[in-house]
């Protein structure tokens, strides 16, 4: 499936992880030859680690160095830097503390299809109602979340901050001469907060070609959801983490799903599939390319999670609220 780039048609593709890069190749099918803006943010301290990006892209990249130019106004404005620390520490308890509400609705829904002497119909009543108390358990925590932001910006007003100004001019001068922005993985958190703080999809980001992979094409969601079946402390529970940037519309991805999702677990899937309607969920594994059209929808012929529970090809105009409604 090819992308036919247009300076008024901005789209993305989206990459599985890069454990066998081939950034470049997707790039010459894309006709693309820079001026690269590339983030890397999610890298952290590594993040100007990027000579392999860079010669993936030919050489014609520039890094927009978003966690360091955090990093600097953290060092250089105190009052900023002890509000930011403060509403990291309240989110954090909050995520918490809603993962545990989290976690006691999905093992009663274990439960619940486990009991086998119940009725199917009365079953399946019993695990739709606690499948709505877990959507709700989700609104409610992103409304806090947003509230918790909300506060945050009206307190410290970034835009008034000539330190933050600074970088972000500097931020959209690049962006304003780049024909193409790459997004890496990482660390999804500090990718969010630092294209929030510097205004990248305002500064150009919406109107720019896209290529992200892994923590990069999370980022470009509507919301942001963490997962991992498999973790090394427990099976944690699939949880809203924040609002994305929004480019990316009714979609939810899961970086190498079948690694650190039970797959073979079509119920558990299923469910999955319902609590994030209308949202596609779009298994991003190593290898995986898909395709956003102008608009930041899924293209005909992506592979998704289906209501099922198993993998399906996503048909020309079909959404969850038509299957599922």
């Amino acid at each position: 499936m090819n992308l036919t780039v247009d300076a008024d048609s901005p789209s993305m593709v989206l990459l599985g992880p890069q454990r066998r890069p081939g950034l470049d190749k997707v790039v010459a099918t894309l006709g693309l030859d820079g001026p690269f803006a590339t983030i890397t943010a999610g890298w952290q301290e590594r993040e100007s680690a990027d000579d392999e990006l860079t010669q993936h892209l030919g050489g014609a990249a520039v890094n927009l160095r978003l966690w360091q130019r955090r990093q600097d106004v953290l060092d250089r404005d105190p009052e900023f830097a002890a509000a930011w620390r403060h509403r990291r520490a309240v989110i954090d308890e909050m995520q918490e503390l809603y993962l545990l509400g989290v976690g006691h609705t999905v093992a009663a829904l274990d439960d619940l299809r486990a009991q086998d002497e119940a009725s199917d119909r009365v079953r399946d009543l019993a695990i739709r109602d606690a499948e709505e108390v877990l959507r709700s358990l989700d609104r409610r925590h992103l409304e806090r979340v947003r509230e918790v932001h909300a506060e945050f910006y009206a307190a410290v007003r970034p835009h008034e901050r000539d330190l933050i100004a600074g970088h972000r001019a500097e931020v959209a001068q690049i962006l304003g001469q780049a024909q193409a922005v790459v997004i890496a993985g990482g660390h999804v958190a500090e990718l969010l907060d630092s294209q929030h703080l510097f205004n990248v999809v305002p500064a150009g980001l919406d109107r720019l070609p896209i290529i992200a992979w892994s923590a990069g094409a999370m980022a470009l969601t509507e919301r942001v959801v963490l997962f991992n079946d498999n973790a090394s402390r427990g099976p944690r529970s699939p949880e809203i983490y924040d609002d994305g940037l929004g480019l990316l519309r009714e979609t939810v991805v899961f970086p190498s799903a079948h690694q650190r999702l039970h797959m073979h677990d079509l119920p558990r899937m299923a469910t999955m599939t319902r609590r994030f309607a209308p949202a596609w969920c779009v298994p991003l594994d190593p290898g995986t390319r898909v395709t956003v059209d102008a608009g930041g929808r899924l293209e005909a012929g992506t592979t998704v999670i289906g209501p099922a529970g198993s993998a399906a090809s996503l048909g020309h105009g079909e959404n969850q609220g038509g299957i599922n409604g």
